[in-house]
């Protein structure tokens, strides 16, 4: 029999420090760095345009085999770590290997040249799933740090912060590191976003470490689940019947989430490579993106104390819907207000970016406060798992993009939204279970 643990506990429960909350903040500093120049912005271009060979027929589909094999292993990887946090492992410990191992990793890139396309893959493999696991272990803290009542603010808090990571990563790479000209000074372009490479893995390391200072990995206060074999942690059906108000948000978050995951992995192929914005570009579009974010996610961290988690995500979803709509025809947006497609871009990046920090805190938020709390590791992990099934969704634009073009396969983008949309409206407990105190 399990103990059930009421959702009183956790809104009695006291806020952590203000050091432990800021050391909790920090990873997400850290690890958005590689998320945003490996994955996001710099490298996916770089490798498709660089490490592909020219004459390859396929490109984009290279990248989708990389992100699609990493989804594969995070999520039999997820729910197992959930399930040794629920067993008494230590967070921390957890954490401080996921880090080394995609830190590590990545400084490997330093050695991929024009051609190594399996040896690139592998690598990206690796190190995106140590950084996906390292995503799911550290929000398990976040029942830990806040109550009931300011848990969306404090997931907020984190997610905007962590865009700073990204802003200064890429003023790091892109403005100090990768000065090159890529046309007459192609050798010297490919070395530098090597080093490039390098130069993140030790960024996120050193960022991370008032994480491993500050923030307390504390014992589990509720009775630790039963003995039961790894293998039942990767039996949905089971972990359905064990929380079935968390997966019926679940199946809502997968599509909603893999739109969002298409424009993460696959911004920087389809700004350069469909839009033919030049570097200088992206980094402008990506910068504004940032503080839009930042500002996105804490301002509707606040809204959320206040409406609750589930409007502000049907808030944000049309803000989405709206945002793809526009890059759909943004060449026609472009000709109608006179404007460059560049500056449209712009301005639909910024009404994004105010939605993908803000979508994500909230749905972070949202499974801590629906998780049964003594499988708060578990809830997390299978959280991850979703995350990673929304990649697999993802990843396909890449494919549709090369059969259909990546114009085209915006569509499906939409479609993921307007999906999870429809699915959160049929969880109507979310509405009354999100707000900050009965």
């Amino acid at each position: 029999m399990h103990l059930m643990v009421g959702k009183t506990e956790l809104s009695a429960a006291k806020n952590a420090p203000k050091r432990q909350i800021f050391g909790w903040a920090m990873y997400d500093i850290a690890n958005q760095a590689y998320t945003t120049i490996v994955i996001s912005f710099v490298y996916s271009a770089f490798f498709v345009a660089y490490i592909v060979p020219a004459d390859s027929e396929w490109r984009d589909a290279y990248w989708s085999i990389a992100i699609i094999g990493s989804t594969l292993v995070a999520m039999v990887l997820s729910p197992m770590v959930g399930h040794w946090i629920d067993r008494g492992a230590s967070k921390k410990k957890l954490l401080a290997w996921s880090t080394l191992v995609c830190a590590s990793f990545t400084c490997l890139l330093y050695f991929i040249g024009p051609g190594d396309v399996w040896w690139g893959i592998a690598i990206i493999l690796i190190t995106n799933t140590a950084w996906m696991v390292g995503e799911a272990i550290i929000s398990a803290f976040l029942p830990e740090l806040s109550t009931r009542k300011n848990m969306g603010l404090v997931s907020g808090l984190g997610w905007g912060l962590g865009y700073l990571g990204g802003f200064v990563s890429m003023v790091l790479v892109s403005v100090i590191i990768i000065s090159a000209d890529p046309v007459a000074e192609r050798g010297l372009y490919i070395a530098q976003h090597q080093w490039a490479m390098i130069a993140i893995s030790i960024y996120f390391v050193l960022v991370a470490i008032p994480t491993f200072l500050l923030v307390k990995d504390k014992p589990k206060t509720t009775r630790l689940v039963p003995r039961e074999g790894w293998r039942e942690s990767l039996n949905l059906l089971r972990q359905q019947r064990l929380q079935p108000t968390l997966f019926r948000f679940f199946w809502a978050f997968l599509f909603y989430m893999a739109g969002v995951q298409t424009v993460i992995k696959f911004i920087g192929i389809y700004s350069t490579g469909e839009l033919g914005l030049s570097q200088t570009d992206l980094v402008a579009v990506f910068l504004a993106t940032q503080f839009s974010a930042l500002f996105g996610a804490i301002g509707f961290g606040v809204v959320e104390r206040f409406v609750g988690a589930r409007k502000v995500l049907f808030v944000v979803i049309l803000l989405w819907v709206i945002a793809i709509s526009g890059m759909y025809g943004i060449y026609d947006i472009a000709a109608w207000l006179q404007m460059s497609v560049r500056d449209v871009f712009l301005v639909i990046a910024l009404l994004a970016g105010t939605g993908i920090g803000s979508i994500q805190a909230s749905s972070r938020s949202l499974v801590a406060l629906l998780a049964v709390p003594e499988r708060d590791g578990s809830a997390f992990g299978l959280w991850g798992v979703f995350n990673r099934m929304a990649m697999l969704l993802a990843a396909t634009f890449g494919i549709v993009a090369d059969l259909f073009s990546r114009q085209n396969a915006l569509l499906m983008v939409i479609g993921f939204f307007i999906i999870g949309a429809i699915l959160l409206a049929r969880v109507s407990q979310l509405s009354a279970m999100s707000r900050s105190e009965n």
